[in-house]
């Protein structure tokens, strides 16, 4: 009669080799800096260095704003409307550009958002005709990397025909403008679309293979996996991807001023209660502390670094939203994969 022989698992790797032991982590941890090429330690420095100065900066940037906006700013500045006039003492605070800041970035991240998270569903879970993906995805590189003030005179060129009419001022003999907030939103919604739609391919294409083939087993179609199943999951990486769309939106100044006409107080267009807002003109933080500072007409400096506070604000608020999401978003990811496997 035949002896079956069970082969036991084979021996761990002793401590100290290429095992997860303590005397291999030791080891590996323990590596020397002074063991290092001369030029390898040159690039350590250089990495530290550049670290360190980045660091430096962006809170030089910080104290000096906040030293300088926190003594002008005040409860007056953010609850009064802007006037024209020589003494700076009597033409009101930037209520006007902060609900225009507001505006505009509503209105641009509305658009981009749709539009960039059905492209990038469409290339990574389709992606047919391939050259057609391609030439979308290049197209959207080219917008990515095209400068503002080139896309807000296209922008400008675009809307001054007729057929935009009742998107913007329109003058007594028909002439139209092209300037408003929705022109200004539409074109914003460039700027912050390659944001939204990379952040968003990027977080499809993480999702592990097994949840679709999980949720294919289950019978639910594609698109139903699609909406059900990969839109929530990457949710986190919309949200990241709107946050940094809605900073790009509110540092922007070449299409405020070019489609938006960048005038100090809102000025609206035509009878339709809100609507006529949103064809009309105003400007934003950035116009104004342009136009306020030093290097502008409006000759109210201390308004200019009290509004810069306010909008720097602003844009920290979003950097550690941006933060946050991105947290939130790494654990979804780790718990999706585990679901999945």
């Amino acid at each position: 009669m035949a002896t079956q022989i069970h082969q036991g698992p084979p021996p761990l790797p002793p401590h100290g080799g290429f095992g997860d032991g303590p005397r291999g982590s030791r080891k590996r941890g323990g590596e020397s800096l002074s063991t290092w090429r001369y030029g390898d330690r040159v690039a350590y420095a250089m990495c530290w260095f550049c670290g360190i100065a980045l660091c430096v900066i962006a809170g030089a940037i910080v104290l000096y704003m906040a030293a300088r906006g926190l003594q002008y700013l005040n409860f007056t500045l953010l609850s009064t409307h802007p006037e024209a006039g020589l003494d700076q003492k009597k033409t009101g605070g930037f209520l006007d550009p902060i609900i225009g800041t507001v505006l505009l970035t509503i209105i641009g991240i509305a658009i981009a958002t749709p539009i960039a998270v059905a492209t990038a569903v469409w290339i990574v879970e389709y992606g047919r005709p391939a050259w057609l993906a391609r030439l979308v995805e290049s197209g959207i590189e080219v917008v990515a990397g095209t400068p503002d003030i080139v896309i807000a005179i296209f922008g400008l060129a675009l809307f001054q025909q007729s057929l935009f009419a009742p998107l913007s001022l329109t003058a007594d003999g028909g002439a139209v403008f092209g300037r408003s907030f929705l022109t200004a939103g539409a074109m914003m919604s460039l700027i912050a679309l390659p944001m939204v739609f990379s952040a968003t391919r990027e977080g499809l294409q993480s999702v592990p293979a097994l949840v679709r083939e999980a949720s294919y087993g289950l019978g639910k179609t594609k698109i139903a996996t699609i909406r059900r199943v990969l839109l929530p999951s990457v949710r986190p990486n919309i949200s990241t991807g709107m946050a940094l769309g809605m900073g790009r939106i509110c540092g922007d100044t070449a299409i405020v001023i070019v489609l938006l006409g960048a005038t100090l107080r809102l000025e609206s267009e035509g009878g339709i209660p809100g609507f006529n807002v949103l064809k009309g003109t105003g400007s934003t933080l950035t116009s104004y502390v342009y136009n306020n500072s030093p290097a502008g007409e409006g000759n109210a400096p201390q308004k200019a670094y009290a509004a810069a506070f306010v909008l720097l604000l602003i844009v920290v608020a979003l950097n550690f939203t941006v933060d946050l999401i991105a947290r939130r978003g790494s654990k979804t990811g780790l718990e999706t994969g585990r679901l999945g496997a």
